[in-house]
């Protein structure tokens, strides 16, 4: 049933060593509405509900591929993440949700489908869909990005996993002329792929 699923990789490791990293001032920052963008096996959701207060956190995890919003709702049971609210939406992005968030999304997570692949790859099928990102990796990704900045909350975050193709730095540029305030976090070497974990604070 689920082997169209993105598997637990570097880059989701990369992700949840960031989150650890900024435990504290995750927690301190007690956000309400939490929102994981193509959940895939869902371990990156399952680990933030178990770094936030579940009395005041809702995790919503959204993918196109029915098996991984399945398969998200599984990692969180088997996880103990019961005592924190979460749903799975089967939608691409946010879009199912766009005006009822916009403006308080506390915490955004993001590990798109980033690599460098021919625009006709892209959904070309359902595994296809969590890694072939088209022209520099970026083509789905730059679906995103102008609306990143009303999606999030006052002082809200945005983490971002990308490679050195994906020209971080334009990113991080492009952002701040939305009010977010970005840098590279984290970086590790894998195989051929640089990946490095972003980070946005909206001011």
């Amino acid at each position: 049933m689920y082997e169209t699923v993105y598997e637990p990789a570097e880059d989701t490791y990369l992700l949840l060593d960031a989150l650890e990293s900024d435990r504290l001032q995750l927690q301190e920052q007690t956000p309400t509405i939490c929102v994981e963008i193509g959940s895939g096996s869902g371990c990156v959701s399952a680990f933030l509900a178990q770094v936030l207060d579940p009395h005041h956190a809702l995790i919503l995890s959204t993918d196109i591929n029915p098996a991984a919003n399945m398969a998200t709702q599984e990692t969180t049971a088997s996880n103990k993440c019961d005592g924190c609210a979460s749903d799975q939406i089967r939608t691409r992005f946010a879009q199912a949700m766009d005006v009822r968030l916009c403006g308080k999304i506390d915490v955004l997570l993001f590990n798109p489908p980033y690599v460098v692949t021919p625009t006709e790859e892209i959904d070309a099928t359902a595994e296809a869909s969590a890694w072939a990102g088209g022209r520099h990796g970026r083509e789905v990704l730059d679906i995103l990005l102008p609306n990143v900045a009303s999606m999030l909350a006052p002082r809200g975050r945005f983490y971002l996993v990308v490679i050195e193709q994906n020209k971080p730095e334009d990113i991080i540029a492009l952002l701040k002329g939305d009010g977010l305030d970005g840098e590279r976090v984290l970086s590790r070497k894998a195989g051929r792929e640089h990946l490095s974990i972003l980070r946005f604070i909206k001011a």
